[in-house]
Parts: structure tokens; sequence; C-alpha cells
């Protein structure tokens, strides 16, 4: 099983397309060509963490795009981002639908890396960017959403929204959970 970590396809948004300059004409376009980048690297049995913002849908508009896109999808909560519109402030899972909703805004993924001492670091994941976060000064790492690519780097912290992963790899998609470490980590 591998690990995934994405955000921001907002999936049925039409003004995503200019407002983050991507190459589609469509919604159509832009939402078949994000589920396939998706489908290409996560697999069925996959783990991939949703920072927020997949959908303007409804909730029915999402439960059909979880049936489409593989892997066991975890998805943060936060009251003010695009998904609230169907993202309901309640944990529930949904087997046929391979996805979690989290209550949760932030997240721990712990011992995600090493530091230079040899000591397990976290990850510490949220729709939004920090400028500190938790263990920042052991190493820890910080993956978000919602800027677009648009911010300056920090060390250690990291867009995952696929409109950075399109200007860290080329490609809409999903970074796997080492690969977005090491990203983090360059300077």
């Amino acid at each position: 099983m591998t690990t995934w970590l994405t955000g921001d396809q907002h999936f049925g948004h039409f003004n995503a397309i200019a407002y983050c300059n991507r190459p589609w004409s469509t919604v159509d376009e832009m939402d078949n060509s994000l589920i396939n980048a998706w489908n290409t690297v996560v697999k069925p049995d996959d783990l991939i963490y949703h920072l927020g913002d997949f959908t303007l849908g409804n909730r029915f508009e999402a439960e059909r795009l979880f049936r489409e896109l593989n892997g066991c999808i975890r998805v943060l909560d936060y009251p003010w981002h695009h998904d609230k519109r169907w993202l309901h402030r309640q944990s529930y899972i949904s087997a046929s639908l391979n996805a979690v909703y989290y209550e949760n805004s932030i997240v721990i993924i712990e011992e995600v890396d090493s530091n230079v001492e040899g000591h397990g670091i976290p990850a510490i994941l949220c729709h939004y960017a920090f400028e500190i976060w938790d263990r920042r000064h052991y190493g820890s790492l910080h993956f978000h959403g919602h800027s677009h690519g648009m911010l300056p780097h920090i060390p250690n912290r990291l867009d995952v929204g696929v409109d950075n992963a399109y200007k860290l790899t080329g490609e809409y998609r999903p970074l796997e959970l080492q690969e977005a470490c090491e990203f983090a980590k360059a300077v």
C-alpha cells in the first residue's frame, strides 16, 4: 500500500480553469483529466489524503467522484473550504465509496521521515498553509493545499495540491508521500 497526498482538484468548478491557468476548456475535460491522472498513479488499495477543495458539487456529485477514483480516500474537514457544501461535520465511513470523511481539519502522520539525529518526524496535514507548525524545529514536515502553488517556499512545507504538483512534476496528479517529503525538504 502506498500513501498519497493531494488537494484542490476543484472538480466541477469552471472558474478554477482560469484562476489556476489550467489547460482545459471545459469542466468535463478538466474533471476527466484529473480523474485519469489520479487513477494512473493511485491503486485501489492505496491510501490517499485529500486536503480539501475536492468539489464545489453537492454530496451526490462527491459520491459519484469517489466511485470513479482509486484508493481509500481520507478527506480533511474544514468549515470554510469549498467542501462545506457536501462535507458534513460528522465522520462516517462509506465502504461502497472507499472514502472516510474526517471531522478533523488537521491530521498528523507520525514518522514519515527521520531528522539528522535519526529521530522520526511527523507530517502535519491541513488545507491551509502554516508559517509555524508542530515540531517544525525538529524537522517535521507540513503539507497543505489552498494556495495553488503561489506561496513562497519555506523549508519543510509543501503545497500538495494538483496545481503545485503540476509545477513540480508536469502532471496534475497526487504526490506519493515520500516524493512529497523530498520536495518539501528541497531548498
